[in-house]
């Protein structure tokens, strides 16, 4: 075999046995998370996923409110960031002047640096104030007629740690979507441009349609970090197992429960609940991101937005 096809085979094998290498990782740690869960999930079957109570003294538990915590969360601070992270990619790449990009795009990757801790106390000093007598009665005085910011506004509640995960996965969606954005070839632009296109005009209908699968496989990316956010959530969303909702209420999700009460797990089925979390928690994460694919196949195979 001449070394040239040689290489080529060495490479795709050594491509094959990583592949591999994932995926019996995932396998694995779905078996540990499987079997350490099996005795909640023999004693409460699938009412775990839909019962409320979580009590253990009695040995009770129903996971509903933390996956409720999780979800909503994760989502608004999805919503946000997405926001946010794409028009400041676009400004960054397409329309500020390059020093000032430069210096605003060092300084937002900045925060992808900063640990959650710093954030999670941030957001409980400074934050959580800001949200109980600035922004909370700003919404609820606009939107008080939407269930969602009706109720007592409290400092540590739903919107603050939404906003909190919001900061945290913004320079994930802003990064690599300027990457992308700079990455098309500028005779795309110019060809628009040629045609009578404004600079907007060429970024909407041109750029934009290029960049979307990445584009939202950095949404992806972000929503994987917001699901599994542990210590800043822990310190900001209030630890209350209910579901409210007013997002001024306190929440509870999957991955501070985990950390908040596996130390206090005095039963074998109280510890056995907590992992069935975390199995609830890696199944979700799989779940929504093969939805966005689903999503993304669907909107490529109709020629995306128009």
């Amino acid at each position: 075999m001449p070394a040239r096809g040689l290489g080529r085979h060495a490479f795709m094998s050594i491509v094959k046995a990583a592949v591999a290498v994932f995926c019996l990782v995932l396998l694995g740690l779905f078996l540990v998370l499987l079997v350490g869960s099996w005795p909640s999930l023999r004693h409460f079957g699938l009412r775990f996923l839909w019962t409320s109570r979580w009590d253990p003294v009695a040995n009770v538990f129903g996971g509903l409110p933390f996956i409720y915590g999780t979800v909503v969360s994760s989502l608004i601070a999805l919503l946000l960031a997405a926001w946010v992270g794409i028009l400041s990619a676009l400004f960054l790449a397409e329309f500020a002047p390059r020093q000032l990009s430069g210096l605003l795009g060092i300084l937002i990757e900045l925060l992808a640096a900063v640990p959650s801790v710093v954030f999670g106390l941030w957001g409980l000093f400074v934050l959580a104030p800001v949200v109980q007598n600035v922004i909370g009665p700003a919404l609820q005085a606009v939107f008080g007629f939407l269930p969602f910011f009706q109720g007592v506004i409290y400092g540590v509640n739903m919107l603050t740690a939404s906003l909190i995960l919001t900061l945290m996965i913004v320079p994930t969606v802003m990064s690599i979507s300027r990457d992308l954005v700079a990455g098309v070839p500028g005779r795309y632009r110019e060809a628009t441009l040629a045609l009578g296109s404004t600079r907007w005009e060429a970024v909407r209908y041109v750029v934009l349609p290029m960049v979307k699968p990445g584009v939202f496989g950095a949404c992806m990316l972000a929503l994987g970090r917001a699901l599994g956010e542990t210590i800043a959530t822990t310190m900001v969303i209030g630890n209350r197992p209910s579901i409210s909702a007013s997002l001024f209420a306190p929440g509870y999700t999957i991955a501070s429960a985990i950390a908040n009460e596996f130390t206090e797990a005095t039963s074998n089925l109280y510890i056995s609940a907590l992992i069935e979390l975390g199995l609830l928690l890696l199944v979700i994460s799989i779940l929504i991101n093969a939805a966005g694919r689903l999503f993304l196949a669907r909107i490529s195979r109709e020629g995306g937005p128009a």
